[in-house]
């Protein structure tokens, strides 16, 4: 426990608040603010350092939570001695007022309304994939994870479980969210920016998985923080708080501060990075031009949309040097430039596949308007710089009004106005209007526009840099979300910037800044009136919420993750079923090899080579005592040479709220299962008697393209789809009949009947008309397909072709699997 307070001192403190003290660069003006504020860029500058740190460390390949605290305590030294008895602030420093228990109060209701984080650890979507990126950072010390199990692979047998290579800024996927590099190499790079698996990196280490997991519940506080500050300034400290408080309450919020995600680190970072700039370029405090410089660069280290708040904030310093004859802070154009070079080497090499999609859509823009633009642009710019003296007091005057209309007839047209057409599609066409119907609601909304004009016309002068980065964010945002239109994945886009921004704006409207007699006559009665509004909108939020504060997402996987890599040895290879094999088990992989460190490959196709397997086997059994293969699907691998013998089966049920389309609301909490079989592969061990498979239990090896098992009247059976294959390994050449016990599953009256047509390899063997209630039905087999199969070192196929119906479709409800049969057993003699 020692160590972790001494831990959390260096990351997150020491550093900052000594160099925040030093005795340079105005420091006047940073002691004249509020004491609760200056705490706040003690941690903010600390963190900053921290990450900042162990990005070059891991970009040396040296990283290591131990160098990290050397490093701090190192440069806290420097800092002290470098202050020379001369850190205090001699009596000039704000006291402490009753101010400073609104953020106290702030981070209480965050740390109250947030925990307990989602155990979203498993593989197949970005909350997983951050957490294994942590979790590797943290042991390997690297920006790029050298894979042993990937490299030592044999070429010849690589496609097993790496497709062909789709482009060339990497040869394919390790997992998925994860690019294999160099097979040779086995260097493999996450598929996102480092800067928050690097903070999942300090979780790790201090705390271990649940540590890593906590990392997105301490930055979803941070950011209410930075949210908070900022408003402060923008709008005044109850308007600020009152916002700050709708957004801790807001099931986005909450929701998003316990799911791993980058999102909410930019809702820290650019707030704090918007305060800073405003700190040096309106208020002309030079210490924080690097401070802002340093935290927006950092934003280049976390997500491709930082770069929109740089371009933002560019435009921002632009005009306000232009109109307003501020220039930019030399501290903050300098350590953005170093920041911006040092991102394009880690964006165009090591992080190369992240970045080639957006250089491929940068690359197909059309460069004529592009062009033409960015000369119009520069040619507006070089009239103001030659004629500023005649124009810019006019510009000046005009610009916040224009502003403020141009967004005011933005939002309006696209929530009134704006429709589906063309390549425009209808998510992204009522973008903004199912931001306001589900997310901010009308009172929100209509506040939010009314702060707009009100914060625009008084105050764009005196903080262009946060409304014209929430001017980008929204325009370029609900043009089109650029995201899978779901709920809440596409509530993402709103999380960092919109949703705040919007709030801040709202309480602006409703309350309004203190300023002398703010508390009497009418102005009392505008505040009330305001609270009150904000107050019912708050009652909204929560209930809104109410359904998420008790659920966590995936509760109990870590513990269920854990006892399964219990299992497995340091010297057990685990083959996983691939993505393609009609289950969700692939998704254990990625936490059984990146979290728990188990040697672990996922197979490419659910029906793999059989030869190119075989030869890989002999290759594994020379290095591991043990090769294992986990599935639920159906992955046909069995051959004349490959078998397999069950070790055990489990069952996992956990929570996982509902998704909906854009068009509808989640419908609360169901649950997903997760029914897994593992299996010990042979080589050449001889296989006798007849081919009886209980299908739905250790069935995993002989089906493909069947769903997931499932219990029904005492016994487990699988469903089968449109077209299902079942492997039959080992024939003799003696067999003459097969014999399936099935069930039609109660088709509802207006569904096709019930009809299954069997194939044997390419041969048919008739049709089966499927009745209600479990039933034997046999088909002849061919004497000469027999033994040509049974000739064959590959397995026999079983080709069902069921006519199918969707229980969505016949009976309402979310069950949209095309469903023929249900299948019990299957056995030839």
């Amino acid at each position: 426990m020692t160590r972790l307070a001494l831990a959390a001192l260096l990351v997150g403190y020491l550093p900052g608040a000594l160099a925040f003290r030093l005795p340079f660069a105005d420091r006047g003006h940073r002691a004249a603010l509020a004491a609760e504020e200056r705490v706040f860029w003690h941690v903010v500058l600390s963190v900053a350092w921290s990450l900042a740190l162990a990005l070059a460390l891991a970009a040396a390949g040296r990283y290591t939570f131990d160098r990290v605290l050397i490093g701090n305590a190192a440069l806290s030294l420097l800092l002290l001695a470098g202050g020379r008895r001369r850190l205090g602030y001699a009596g000039t420093a704000a006291r402490v007022s009753w101010t400073a228990l609104l953020p106290v109060a702030i981070v209480a209701l965050g740390f109250w309304r947030f925990p307990p984080p989602s155990e979203y650890i498993i593989g197949g979507k970005d909350p997983g994939s951050y957490i294994s990126e942590g979790v590797q950072f943290a042991r390997t010390g690297a920006l790029v994870i050298p894979d042993r199990v990937a490299a030592a692979v044999p070429a010849a047998e690589r496609a097993l479980f790496f497709p062909p290579p789709l482009n060339e800024a990497f040869y394919s996927n390790r997992f998925m969210g994860f690019f294999l590099l160099d097979p040779a190499a086995g260097s493999v790079v996450g598929q996102f920016p480092h800067l928050y698996p690097a903070s999942i990196a300090f979780g790790y280490d201090a705390a271990g998985v649940r540590g890593a997991l906590l990392a997105v519940v301490v930055w979803a506080v941070f950011g209410l923080v930075a949210v908070y500050f900022t408003g402060v300034r923008l709008v005044g400290r109850p308007a600020a708080f009152a916002a700050v408080v709708l957004l801790a309450v807001h099931l986005v919020e909450i929701w998003f501060a316990r799911y791993p995600n980058s999102e909410v680190v930019m809702q820290a970072l650019v707030f704090a990075g918007l305060l800073a700039f405003a700190r040096a370029h309106q208020d002309g405090d030079r210490f924080f031009g690097a401070a802002a410089g340093v935290l927006i660069a950092l934003l280049i280290f976390l997500k491709i949309d930082g770069l929109l708040a740089i371009l933002a904030l560019a435009i921002a310093s632009a005009t306000g040097w232009l109109v307003d004859r501020r220039p930019p802070r030399p501290a903050f154009v300098l350590t953005l430039a170093i920041g911006g070079a040092l991102g394009w080497w880690y964006l165009s090499g090591p992080l190369r596949p992240y970045f080639f999609l957006p250089l491929v859509y940068l690359n197909h823009l059309p460069r004529g308007p592009m062009f033409a633009a960015i000369a119009a642009m520069g040619l507006v710019a070089l009239a103001l710089v030659f004629l500023r003296e005649r124009f810019a007091p006019r510009v000046r005057a005009v610009l916040p009004a224009v502003f403020a209309a141009v967004l005011v007839l933005l939002a309006g047209y696209a929530v009134f106005f704006r429709q589906p057409g063309g390549r425009l599609a209808p998510a992204d066409a009522y973008a903004l209007k199912t931001f306001v119907n589900v997310y901010l609601f009308w009172p929100g909304f209509l506040l939010a526009i009314a702060g707009i004009v009100l914060v625009a016309r008084r105050d764009f002068w005196r903080d262009p840099g946060l409304l014209f980065v929430f001017a980008a964010f929204s325009v370029f945002l609900f043009y089109k979300i650029k995201i899978v239109p779901e709920h809440f994945w596409m509530s993402r886009r709103f999380l960092p910037v919109i949703l705040p921004g919007a709030l801040l704006f709202a309480a602006a409207a409703a309350i309004g800044r203190p300023a002398p007699g703010w508390l009497r006559g009418w102005r009392l009665a505008r505040t009330v009136a305001g609270a009150a509004i904000l107050a019912g909108l708050g009652w909204q939020y929560v209930a809104a919420a109410a359904p998420l504060v008790p659920h966590r997402e995936y509760e109990g996987m870590t513990r269920t993750i854990e006892r399964l890599a219990s299992r497995f040895g340091d010297r057990d290879l685990v083959l996983v079923e691939g993505r393609d094999a009609g289950s969700d088990t692939h998704v254990l992989g990625l936490p059984l090899a990146y979290v728990y460190g188990r040697d672990v490959l996922v197979l490419f196709s659910p029906r793999p080579d059989k030869d190119q397997l075989a030869a890989f086997l002999e290759d594994a059994f020379r290095r591991y005592g043990r090769v294992v293969f986990v599935g639920g699907g159906g992955t046909d691998l069995l051959s004349r040479r490959i078998g397999a013998t069950p070790i055990t089966d489990g069952r996992v049920q956990v929570k996982e709220y509902a998704v909906a389309f854009w068009e509808s609301y989640p419908q609360g909490v169901r649950r997903k299962d997760f029914d897994y079989s593992v299996y010990e592969l042979e080589l050449d061990r001889p296989r006798t008697g007849d081919f009886v498979l209980d299908v739905g239990y250790q069935d995993d090896l002989h089906v493909v393209r069947f769903h997931a098992k499932e219990p029904t009247e005492g016994r487990f059976i699988r469903w089968t789809g449109p077209q299902s294959f079942i492997s039959v390994p080992g024939l003799t050449g003696r067999e003459k009949t097969v014999q399936f016990v099935m069930h039609d599953g109660g088709r509802p009256p207006q569904a096709e009947p019930a009809r299954v047509q069997v194939f044997f390899n390419d041969t048919p063997l008739g049709v089966i008309d499927v009745g209600k209630g479990f039933g034997t039905y046999s088909l002849a087999l061919p004497p000469d397909a027999v033994q040509r199969a049974a000739g064959e070192d590959n397995p026999a196929v079983l080709r069902l072709l069921s006519t199918v119906w969707v229980p969505s479709r016949l009976l309402g409800g979310s069950d949209t699997r095309e469903l023929g049969v249900m299948i019990d057993k299957v056995e030839i003699h």
